[in-house]
């Protein structure tokens, strides 16, 4: 756990996840992927640079490296990062306080607290974070699918 958050300390390296995160995200993207050579353009920094976060990121399975011909392409693996947001949960909700809840916000609060901390609210968070990753993961599939035929249409 120390060697992951060692990683995301620096900022450069939290810049490059933002980035792939927010590629991975947008309506854009069709694989969630990004070249080395596309990183430097939008994060403005050296090529050299950018390979060496790169590579940490990678041997902490943070990013997965897809090679293509001469290019690199990199895609955000969370995983590690879900591994710390677990850790992390118990000590951002020790503070929660249930009696200054909105009566309005009642709903999302209970959920909150059944996922912060109870056995049974973190079997129900994990579900359902995971039903959300594949959910998120078909629709990306899909997307891809779909603009790849769009693509080879308008190629004929």
């Amino acid at each position: 756990m120390a060697d992951i958050f060692d990683v995301v300390a620096d900022a450069t390296r939290r810049d490059l996840l933002s980035l792939l995160l927010e590629h991975y995200v947008s309506t854009d993207s069709d694989t969630g992927e990004l070249s080395v050579g596309e990183i430097v353009e939008k994060l403005g920094l050296s090529q050299p640079t950018v390979s060496k976060h790169l590579k940490v990121l990678r041997d902490h399975g943070l990013v997965a490296v897809r090679e293509g011909g001469q290019h690199r392409y990199y895609s955000l693996e969370s995983t590690p990062l879900e591994e710390m947001e677990d850790w992390l949960i118990p000590f951002l909700s020790a503070d929660f306080d249930p009696s200054r809840i909105d009566p309005e916000d009642a709903e999302a609060a209970a959920a909150y607290i059944a996922w912060s901390g109870a056995e049974v609210g973190e079997k129900v968070g994990r579900a359902v974070a995971e039903q959300s990753y594949r959910a998120i993961t078909v629709l990306h599939g899909a997307q891809t699918r779909v603009s790849s035929s769009i693509r080879r249409i308008t190629q004929r």
